[in-house]
């Protein structure tokens, strides 16, 4: 068994935490992550949660009461979004369905930035399909769509759904700029999980692809 980072818990060869710089976000993170998901090599939650240790907090298992309960701590649901583009209250229009990133209230109107606090199902797209109809609370919060204009980091280390599908730390990265935080804040983001893979990459060059969460 290859010796482990006590910190990220990830091997050591692929362990980025020498490159972790704590960033600063008025938005608050909730990862809801199904206990299944966790892939001991590539997943990215750990990175989002040891950059943004303020903002980010990473919950296992597949359902809760509301919000407040997911979060440990009192949450006003018209004050969060979900990133989830499924089961919308109404038809987007071309342009919003193109948009790289789309804010909406629970009914489905437009909202303006910023959000308190955002939510994001990490796991694979499956895995994500089962959180949400497990927490019905979820549609009481609003909503925030993306559509990345660049392709995941993974690359080819990790197989992705669909072609616009990207990791969790993408997935927020985009979520964050889109909510009025610094662009820094994404870019830093990005260039650590691209460290990971690349040494990823270059300790286990034949290592096998794995589903990568859906989004």
């Amino acid at each position: 068994m290859s010796p482990r980072c006590p910190r990220c818990d990830k091997p050591t060869g692929i362990c980025v935490c020498d490159r972790v710089v704590p960033l600063l976000s008025r938005t608050r993170v909730l990862v809801l992550q199904h206990p299944e998901e966790p892939d001991e090599v590539l997943g990215t939650a750990p990175l989002l949660a040891m950059s943004l240790p303020q903002a980010v907090t990473v919950r296992p298992g597949t359902m809760w009461a509301s919000l407040s309960d997911a979060l440990g701590e009192r949450a006003d649901n018209e004050a969060w979004a979900v990133l989830w583009r499924g089961q919308l209250p109404r038809a987007l229009t071309a342009a919003e369905d193109a948009a790289p990133a789309l804010s909406l209230d629970r009914a489905g109107a437009p909202h303006p930035a910023p959000w308190a606090g955002l939510v994001v199902l990490d796991g694979t797209w499956a895995q994500a399909k089962t959180m949400w109809w497990r927490n019905p609370w979820l549609l009481r919060l609003g909503r925030v769509l993306l559509r990345p204009t660049e392709a995941s980091i993974y690359g080819k280390v990790r197989r992705e759904p669909r072609r616009e599908a990207v990791s969790t730390l993408e997935a927020v990265a985009d979520a964050l700029v889109a909510n009025g935080e610094d662009p820094a804040v994404r870019a830093a983001l990005r260039a650590l999980m691209r460290t990971m893979v690349q040494r990823a990459r270059d300790t286990a060059p034949g290592r096998r692809a794995a589903p990568a969460p859906g989004r």
